[in-house]
């Protein structure tokens, strides 16, 4: 190509999982997806020397990965890193996997490469039946861990995320938790990639250290090269590779008010959250990992609304102990103190595959998980309950159940909770004798008797994610009626307005934790329903508060009360459309 030959300009949608801007130079980590393999066959006198080389690359894995975390430990980097570096160690050696590969190898007399190929096959396809998004998303783990050790078999050099020289968007077909773990912020500007989802550990790194980024781009590594120009639109999930200087132009306009707003807000950050006739409104944040803490504060969130637990328990080939447990929670609490931390049990299903005995049987997305997997497996739930207790001492501490469906579950759980407290009290373990009990709102039987379940606890939390989809049986990962997932749909308005209303008529304390609490739009009429407490990402805190100071408590009532009676999500929308530019102008550029 000549000098003066002008690029295909390439415009591509992907999923946004972190907002911002980008405007760079591409930086391709050319793994791709796990290396091709061709089978050779070998003569029987080969396959020791065969099985002997494989073992030898899977040294050299090992070795690789222990070098990258003598680094992170020498750079002070994220403990959670640390541990997932630490559980690609562990698969490394993994006798099920080795033991395999070397089966075929000598089984059936192939090279090295097609052998761990073919039992990586075999695990894969076992991921692809099951049904959680998230656990289907940990499996790429053994892709990036199975990569490695066929890069170390064909002797070709590793990329590493560290060899970048100058501000750049990185491009590759996943980003593994290894590259995350080595990242400098100040010069990778954006993450683009050809897989992941939302809870990908790609996508949850890049909310942490706010970096712009797209994933399930599908083909993004064959679409741009090297050295291009690519604009990056983090909030919308838009991609345009080669872009015109006008465009550019356009772009850099964009990030200059997306950046200036941003920073305009943080006028706000430690300015009360109120309404202008004064009703309080507290605003927390969601959390995995604890390099969020500092984002949230940053932001001016007045506590965690909601901890994700399942973290530690993924991307590791052994359970988390007590201790191990009790270090990650009271490190948050102690971080957080003297605001709030609620830490939600285990929501996961049985369908994830957990180390030792928590290993079950497929089931689909609404059968055992949650609190139905935890009150099955009461070893394991048990030990996180004495975690959390133990680490309620350490600051404000509560506890609560997710995808509690009835009051007997309900129950079941804070027995549990008792039976755990009896037990610290004899062996003369320190914890929060009066713990605050919650319980999450997200199945549609929990919000039709709520009235009877807030009977039961101290707070709850309605988690909006799955109770729209569950109410309005839609699979929002499903790309053939995903955009039949609506939070303005009438039927789910009603349903999360009865469940304030039980809250607020019992003197409970009632929150929002969902994706919609991190809305302006959606906040709006939360707020209108009686919400006193939402709960969303760092970067939605300063926004959601800009508007809750915009508009009057009363305001807010009127507009929820003429929604109501709309019939579809439609009218909803274009309601609330015509009253949000007078109440927050800002959010409104192009």
């Amino acid at each position: 190509m000549t000098p003066e030959t002008k690029k295909q300009v390439i415009l591509m949608k992907g999923l946004g999982v972190s907002p911002g801007i980008a405007i760079g130079r591409t930086y391709e980590l050319e793994r791709g997806a796990v290396e091709a393999a061709h089978v050779c066959y070998l003569d029987p006198n080969e396959t020791d020397k065969e099985i002997e080389r494989f073992k030898n690359a899977l040294k050299e894995s090992r070795d690789q990965l222990a070098r990258i975390k003598k680094k992170m430990e020498e750079d002070r980097r994220g403990k959670e890193h640390i541990r997932i570096i630490d559980a690609h160690v562990m698969i490394l050696k993994d006798a099920m996997l080795i033991n395999d590969t070397v089966k075929v190898i000598r089984e059936q007399k192939v090279n090295a490469e097609w052998a761990l190929k073919t039992v990586l096959k075999d695990i894969m396809e076992y991921f692809a039946k099951m049904d959680d998004a998230y656990l289907k998303e940990r499996s790429t783990d053994i892709e990036h861990i199975v990569n490695r050790v066929l890069i170390n078999l064909t002797g070709k050099r590793h990329e590493s995320i560290t060899d970048l020289k100058s501000p750049s968007i990185v491009v590759a077909h996943d980003i593994t938790p290894a590259d995350t773990a080595q990242m400098d912020k100040a010069l990778v500007i954006a993450f683009l990639t050809d897989v992941g989802g939302r809870t990908s550990h790609t996508a949850i790194t890049a909310r942490a250290l706010e970096i712009p980024a797209v994933v399930g781009l599908e083909n993004v590594t064959r679409k741009a090269e090297n050295g291009d120009t690519i604009i990056v639109d983090g909030a919308t999930g838009t991609v345009i590779i080669n872009p015109s200087d006008s465009v550019i132009e356009v772009y850099r306009k964009r990030k200059t008010r997306f950046e200036d707003y941003d920073r305009a807000l943080f006028h706000l950050k430690d300015m009360p959250c109120e309404t202008v006739d004064g009703r309080r409104v507290l605003l927390m944040g969601n959390m995995e990992i604890s390099e969020e803490i500092d984002s949230l504060t940053e932001h001016g969130a007045e506590g965690i609304g909601l901890y994700r637990t399942e973290f530690l328990y993924l991307n590791r080939t052994a359970l988390p102990t007590e201790e191990e447990q009790l270090k990650a929670y009271r490190l948050v609490a102690k971080k957080m103190y003297p605001r709030p931390v609620v830490i939600r049990t285990l929501d996961i299903g049985g369908d994830k595959i957990l180390a030792g005995d928590a290993q079950g049987e497929i089931n689909p997305a609404m059968g055992l998980r949650a609190i139905r997997f935890c009150l099955k497996n009461a070893d394991i739930f048990r030990v996180q309950l004495r975690a959390i207790l133990r680490a309620s001492v350490a600051g404000r501490v509560k506890v609560m159940f997710p995808m509690i469906s009835g009051v007997e579950e309900l129950r079941q759980a804070k027995f549990m909770l008792e039976e755990v407290k009896a037990e610290l009290k004899k062996e003369g373990k320190a914890f929060d004798a009066d713990i605050a009990v919650g319980a999450m709102i997200e199945v549609p039987s929990a919000a039709v008797i709520a009235d009877l379940i807030v009977k039961e606890v101290d707070f709850i939390s309605i988690g909006t994610n799955d109770l729209l989809q569950y109410s309005l049986a839609i699979d929002r990962v499903n790309e053939h009626v995903a955009y039949l997932y609506e939070p303005f749909h009438p039927a789910a308005l009603r349903l999360i307005k009865s469940v304030i209303e039980a809250a607020n008529n019992a003197g409970v304390s009632v929150s929002v934790c969902g994706e919609m609490a991190g809305e302006p739009e959606y906040a709006l009429i939360l707020v209108g329903f009686g919400v006193g407490l939402l709960s969303m990402n760092a970067a939605s805190v300063l926004k959601v508060k800009r508007l809750i100071r915009s508009v009057s408590y009363a305001d807010a009532k009127k507009i929820c009360k003429g929604i109501i009676g709309f019939a579809t999500a439609a009218d909803v929308e274009n309601f609330i459309n015509s009253k949000m530019p007078s109440l927050y102008r800002e959010e409104f550029f192009s």
